[in-house]
């Protein structure tokens, strides 16, 4: 009950969060994606990063999405986020990049 209360309240544990391991990259309609699902104490949330790679001399964008679904295992959670990079650019394609900047949200 106390770690509930510490991590509500922001006691206790470290500040830096835990790395995100980058599945290796599936590529979709020229784009990469990397499931990147979150551990969240005994299960996984989905999450990736939609890659756009460099062309010529211009620099490469990603764009990271995390969604409240979560997983009991870390495949699924991967299987499940690389669907949802394609959901992603399916819906929202070269779009995603649009602003110009390197880095984002989805």
């Amino acid at each position: 009950m106390a770690g509930f209360f510490a991590k509500l309240f922001g006691g206790g544990g470290s500040s830096e969060p835990e790395p995100v391991e980058r599945s290796e990259p599936e590529s979709y309609e020229g784009l990469l994606i990397h499931a990147a699902p979150e551990r969240e104490g005994e299960q996984w949330r989905l999450g990736g990063v939609i890659v756009k790679p460099a062309a010529g001399a211009a620099v490469e964008m990603e764009r990271v999405f995390v969604r409240a679904d979560t997983f009991t295992s870390r495949d699924e959670a991967v299987t499940w986020s690389l669907k949802k990079g394609r959901q992603v650019i399916d819906e929202r394609g070269q779009r995603l990049f649009a602003n110009g900047e390197p880095t984002g949200r989805a």
